[in-house]
């Protein structure tokens, strides 16, 4: 039999304790081992059986989560995954917790919610998952560096429900180059170091990070005040232009699209896409149908598939592929599917893949 995931929630809220349990009990892989209302709690049941993955909330009385978080990743690192509340306030400090080392965010279930558990189940679910494969030895790297109702699987939607297949007609070159970055679990921290090493003059930079709503705008806001290039959360409309990044806001697809020589993004609602919204399959196709051999992909660190079969729709229209390797990947992945379906020109490693981006803009 496959070892199960054994987790251990951290909230002061009966009711959340309640909730997650129940969702993640939904998955036969995944076993609660334990529930604690407070770290000092939880660190007395670290002690008596230490759990695969955590799941833990920021505000508690005694200590809060930011403190225990860090407190761990020095003592004894554990796969962490933020639980919050949605909330613009909340997204700030969640942007501490990914920058002390917490390998992702959840949003609590809505207690009575049959829709939202749905959705929130599966990524709830999925971030436990990937937090379980995690390589802590990069989420601490990159942040040191930084100072009832399920969700029917078999129901798997594609890039298809949002956006028709590429026509295959190759795209007139223009005179500038649009890049399209796709990363998951792992993906903010990654993310920073590679727009940290870009100038100014980068080409024009689309991003979908799998996040949820409310909390792009902060990561957004963190990326632009570390960066040379502008970063911004993306708007319907927003025009991709040279040191310019946008980045597709939580629970919105995100689409490439050419009004003559020059690229513009939509922003739209719709169906999950891979099981995500904003989906980097959503993304990748619009490039290969509206950018082609115009456009570079870029695909990152992150749990599942999606991205690979748009990476492989970018290629075939004649767009330059790029993959993080798996060494540096916090989970390998998307990288990995990517590469398996032939989608991918080259494997780089996080510290090449800026410089990659300008040696391809310089030949553009």
């Amino acid at each position: 039999m496959t070892k199960k995931i054994r987790v251990l929630i951290i909230d002061d809220s009966a009711s959340v304790r309640q909730a997650l349990t129940s969702v993640l009990a939904e998955d036969p892989e995944i076993e609660v081992i334990a529930a604690a209302s407070d770290p000092f709690m939880a660190a007395r049941k670290i002690r008596d059986e230490v759990p695969d993955v955590i799941t833990l909330d920021v505000e508690m009385p005694g200590m809060d989560g930011i403190t225990f978080l860090r407190k761990l990743m020095a003592q004894h690192p554990i796969p962490v995954v933020m639980c919050s509340s949605l909330t613009e306030a909340g997204s700030e400090t969640l942007m501490q917790a990914l920058e002390a080392g917490a390998v992702d965010i959840i949003l609590k279930p809505k207690i009575g919610a049959a829709d939202h558990l749905a959705e929130s189940g599966e990524r709830i679910r999925s971030a436990v998952k990937a937090a379980s494969k995690a390589r802590l030895g990069n989420v601490r790297r990159t942040a040191a560096a930084a100072t009832s109702d399920k969700m029917a699987p078999a129901k798997k939607l594609t890039a298809d429900a949002v956006l028709p297949p590429p026509t295959g007609r190759p795209m007139a070159k223009t005179t500038e180059m649009v890049v399209c970055v796709g990363a998951s679990t792992g993906g903010t921290e990654a993310l920073r170091e590679m727009l940290e090493a870009l100038p100014a003059n980068a080409p024009g930079i689309v991003i979908v990070q799998h996040m949820p709503e409310k909390f792009t705008a902060a990561f957004a806001k963190r990326l632009n005040s570390l960066c040379e290039v502008e970063v911004k959360e993306a708007v319907d409309g927003d025009a991709v232009l040279r040191g310019h990044v946008l980045i597709a806001p939580g629970d919105h697809h995100m689409l490439l699209e050419r009004r003559g020589a020059r690229y513009h993004v939509s922003v739209r609602q719709g169906p999950l896409v891979s099981r995500h919204r904003p989906s980097v399959d959503v993304l990748f196709r619009s490039a290969a149908r509206s950018a082609g051999s115009n456009a570079m992909g870029i695909i990152m660190t992150g749990m599942g598939d999606d991205g690979a079969r748009g990476m492989e729709e970018m290629k075939q229209a004649g767009a330059y592929t790029v993959a993080q390797d798996e060494a540096t990947s916090v989970v390998f992945g998307m990288p990995k599917e990517a590469i398996a379906r032939g989608g991918v020109a080259k494997i780089l490693p996080l510290d090449q893949i800026a410089r990659e981006i300008m040696l391809t803009h310089s030949r553009f």
